[in-house]
């Protein structure tokens, strides 16, 4: 029986920018298979999309929470997002650092 997954989307606010944040939350994925991937917002906010079992949900968002050294997360908004609204995600097989023009 295959793994079930889920897309979760998550939008981390506090001090994310300029402290490694985006590559720790990719190295993170590459360490536990997770798929996606993460960008800068230009508020200041960091926003990652993630494919990932349902076994590892509560887990990647732990270590989003938790973050690198440097950074202080404040607030995290978690959301489960429907197949439909990412076309795709099911492709996905790497975890990118999405760049930006912040």
């Amino acid at each position: 029986m295959p793994m079930k997954r889920c897309v979760l989307q998550i939008r981390v606010t506090g001090r994310v920018q300029g402290v490694g944040f985006r590559a720790y939350v990719k190295a993170r994925a590459d360490e536990m298979g997770v798929f996606g991937w993460v960008r800068n917002l230009p508020d200041g906010s960091v926003l990652a999309v993630a494919v990932l079992s349902e076994e590892r949900r509560s887990a990647w968002i732990e270590i989003v929470r938790r973050g690198p050294p440097g950074s202080k997360v404040s607030a995290l908004d978690v959301r489960d997002l429907p197949s439909e609204e990412m076309p795709g995600w099911a492709d996905l097989r790497e975890f990118r650092i999405e760049r930006d023009d912040v």
